[in-house]
C-alpha cells in the first residue's frame, strides 16, 4: 500500500509550486539535477537564497523570446542564458517578460550556454507554460538534488516519469452532467469533464439528442473570458459561441465543447500581456512570440476525446480553423463536414481576424 502521489500527481503539484513562487527539484536519467524556479514569481529573497548556494544559476527561455532579444538558442527550441554576477530580480523580469522591450529594447549582451544537456532546462520551461506563467525558469544545478528536495520539502520530478506526460493529452473524464435549458435551446444538458492530471476542466453542452450513428453538428470554443463574458470588440470568440448555439438550436441537435484554454492556452494573464504588446503595435502573432510562446498553444486532442467518449464518431465542425480539422482526424473522428462560422468582424477586430487569416491559416 502507497499513498505517495503518481506522476500525474507530482506534476500537477508542481504547477501549483511554481506558481505560488516555491521551487521545485529536477532529475535527469543520468543522474543530473537542478533547483528550478519560475521566473516570473521569483522573489528577491529565494534569488538571494539561490546566490548563496553558489554555483552558476542560468535563465532558460524559448527561442522565441531568445529571437527576440536577439540571444543565441543554441538549444534549438531554447536558450541557456548566464546569469550576470550582478543581476537583480529586474533584470530577470525584463529578460522574461517583453512589457518594457520598446522602453529597453538592448538588454545583453547575453552570454548563451552550448554544451551539456537542455532536457531539464526544457522541463521547466514546459512546466511554466503548463502552469500559465511566462515560459521562463532560473535552474540551479545541485549535486544531490533527491537528498535536497527531501530536506527541504520540494517536489521532486524525474524527468524519465513526467517529461513523456508534458507532451501526452490528459484524458478527460466524465464527472457529471445535468439538464440546462437555455435561450438556445430548452433541451440542453450540460456534461463536466475533468482531466486527471488536475488541469482544468472542460465542458460539453449536448442540445436535443443526437443519434450517435451520425455526424454531430460540433464546435470547440476555447474559452475567451473577454470576449464570452465581457463582449469584448478586439475579438470574435463572443459572436461565434452565441451563433454557434443558435445554429444547433435551430437544427435541435448539436454539441459545444467549451475547453478552458483561454488565450489560444497561455492564460489570460498572459493573453492581457499579449494585448499589452498588440496596444504597442505587435498583432496577435507577433506578441505572442515576444512572450516566448507559439502562434497557438491549444491541445484539441482533448476534443477528440470528449467527443468520443459521448459516442460520437463523426461531426460536422463548425470552424474556420483547417487546424482543428487535422486534430479531429488524426485522432480519430471523421469530420463529414466544414461547417463555416464567420461572425463578429469589427473595426477594432479587424487587423486581428487578417491576421488570423494570413498567419495561421484560418478561412476567413
Amino acid at each position: 500500500m502507497s499513498f505517495a502521489p503518481t506522476p500525474p500527481e507530482l506534476l500537477a503539484r508542481a504547477r501549483a509550486d511554481l506558481r505560488m513562487g516555491v521551487p521545485v527539484v529536477l532529475t535527469g536519467a543520468d543522474g543530473s539535477g537542478a533547483l528550478a524556479l519560475a521566473a516570473e514569481t521569483l522573489t528577491p529573497a529565494r534569488l538571494a537564497d539561490l546566490r548563496a548556494m553558489g554555483g552558476a544559476p542560468v535563465l532558460a527561455i524559448t527561442a522565441r523570446r531568445a529571437t527576440t532579444l536577439k540571444a543565441r538558442p543554441y538549444d534549438d527550441d531554447l536558450a541557456r542564458l548566464h546569469l550576470p554576477p550582478d543581476a537583480g530580480l529586474p533584470w530577470i523580469l525584463a529578460v522574461a517578460d517583453p512589457a518594457d522591450d520598446l522602453e529597453m529594447p538592448m538588454k545583453g549582451p547575453f552570454l548563451a550556454y552550448r554544451e551539456g544537456s537542455a532536457d531539464l532546462h526544457r522541463l521547466a520551461i514546459s512546466l511554466a507554460k503548463s502552469a500559465r506563467l511566462l515560459p521562463a525558469a532560473l535552474l540551479l544545478e545541485l549535486p544531490d538534488p533527491a537528498g535536497f528536495a527531501a530536506s527541504n520539502a520540494l517536489t521532486h520530478l524525474p524527468a524519465a516519469l513526467v517529461a513523456p506526460l508534458m507532451t501526452a493529452s490528459p484524458h478527460p473524464d466524465p464527472v457529471v452532467s445535468a439538464r440546462l435549458p437555455t435561450e438556445a435551446a430548452e433541451a440542453g444538458r450540460l456534461h463536466i469533464f475533468r482531466p486527471a492530471d488536475g488541469s482544468e476542466e472542460h465542458y460539453a453542452f449536448e442540445i436535443g439528442h443526437p443519434p450517435r450513428g451520425e455526424p454531430v453538428l460540433a464546435r470547440l470554443h476555447s474559452a475567451c473570458f473577454t470576449g464570452d463574458v465581457l463582449g469584448s470588440l478586439k475579438c470574435d470568440c463572443g459572436p461565434q459561441l452565441r451563433g454557434a448555439l443558435a445554429q444547433m438550436g435551430a437544427a435541435g441537435a448539436g454539441v459545444l465543447l467549451y475547453l478552458n484554454q483561454e488565450g489560444r492556452g497561455i492564460g489570460l494573464a498572459n493573453k492581457m500581456r499579449a494585448y499589452s504588446l498588440q496596444d504597442q503595435g505587435f498583432d496577435t502573432v507577433e506578441a505572442n512570440h515576444r512572450l516566448g510562446f507559439e502562434d497557438d498553444e491549444r491541445d484539441f486532442r482533448l476534443g477528440a476525446d470528449i467527443l468520443k467518449s459521448m459516442g460520437f464518431t463523426s461531426v460536422r465542425l463548425l470552424t474556420n480553423n483547417p487546424r482543428k480539422i487535422a486534430m479531429m482526424e488524426k485522432h480519430g473522428l471523421q469530420v463529414a463536414e466544414r461547417v463555416p462560422l464567420k461572425l463578429g468582424e469589427t473595426a477594432h477586430n479587424r487587423a486581428y481576424l487578417a491576421t488570423k487569416a494570413a498567419k495561421s491559416g484560418h478561412l476567413l
